[in-house]
């Protein structure tokens, strides 16, 4: 094994994918990919409306974007001292979609994520990344469960 991508959201599972990731990737001398998606910027054209028309939505991407730059940052100088081989990625789009081209990307052996356990309902209408990535993966996926608050 020698590519692990962990999928960060920095959320109270994020910890428990670090611990899993890091763990597996010192024990097999793997590289470790921290990467975190952010969401697309909106687009109001269909609306008929231009990104110059909303400036503020713009500059808060910007800040997203920023802000979780800086939050890789910080995971990376967590784990980096424990470990040789990490590097941090930050994609924009469909979470479930930009894990999956990151994976096949880096030619990933393993991918790691989190679940936050909201259950069935919550699933169904919003969705679950860690679920996607167990149906469409294409390398092996490891679901780590969120922490209790």
């Amino acid at each position: 094994m020698k590519t692990i991508v962990a999928a960060v959201d920095f959320s109270n599972a994020t910890p428990g994918v670090l611990e899993a990731a890091v763990k597996i990737a010192k024990a097999f001398g793997s590289s470790l990919h921290l990467l975190h998606v952010l969401e697309p910027e909106p687009s109001y054209t269909a609306y008929g409306f231009t990104p110059d028309e909303f400036p503020a939505i713009h500059m808060f991407q910007e800040e997203a974007r920023k802000r979780a730059t800086s939050r890789l940052d910080e995971l990376l100088a967590k784990v980096g001292g424990d470990l040789a081989g990490v590097t941090v990625h930050l994609a924009e789009g469909s979470p479930l979609h930009a894990v999956l081209d990151y994976a096949k990307k880096i030619d990933a052996n393993l991918v790691v994520v989190g679940s936050h356990g909201h259950g069935a309902v919550a699933s169904l209408l919003i969705g679950s990344v860690a679920e996607g990535l167990i149906r469409k993966a294409v390398v092996p996926t490891m679901v780590v469960p969120a922490q209790a608050k």
